[in-house]
C-alpha cells in the first residue's frame, strides 16, 4: 500500500518537473526550435499604422507574444514614414513589411510564414 502511494507521489513530482521545464525539454528534443527563435529575433518587421487602427494593435500584440521585434510607423504623424508606405504601394492599414514580404491585413499565419526562411 505504501509503495502505491509513493509511486503516485513520484509520478506527480515528475509531471510538475516536466511542466516547469517544458521549454528546456522542447529545445533539447527539437533543436530547430532554437533556430526559429533566432530567426524571429533577427526579423525585419515594419508595421505601418495609425492610432485608431484596431487590427494594427492586434498585430502588435501578436508580434509581442511571438517575441518578434518590430518598428512601428504612424503614417498620419510621420511624413517620411508615409512616403515609404506610399512607395511600397500601401493602400490601407494595417500594412506590414515582414522581411520584404508585404502583408495588407491581420493574418498571423501569413506573418509566421513570412518570418520563416
Amino acid at each position: 500500500m505504501l509503495g502505491g502511494v509513493l509511486k503516485k507521489v513520484l509520478l506527480v513530482l515528475l509531471v510538475v518537473v516536466v511542466f516547469q521545464n517544458w521549454g528546456k525539454l522542447e529545445r533539447l528534443f527539437n533543436p530547430s526550435g532554437m533556430a526559429t527563435e533566432q530567426v524571429r529575433a533577427n526579423a525585419r518587421v515594419t508595421l505601418y499604422t495609425t492610432d485608431w487602427c484596431a487590427y494594427c494593435k492586434q498585430i502588435q500584440r501578436f508580434l509581442d507574444q511571438q517575441g518578434v521585434p518590430y518598428t512601428t510607423i504612424d503614417i498620419e504623424k510621420d511624413a517620411v514614414g508615409r512616403k515609404a508606405y506610399t512607395a511600397l504601394g500601401g493602400g490601407g492599414i494595417p500594412f506590414v513589411d515582414v522581411n520584404g514580404t508585404l502583408l495588407r491585413d491581420y493574418n498571423p499565419d501569413a506573418i509566421n510564414k513570412a518570418l520563416t526562411p
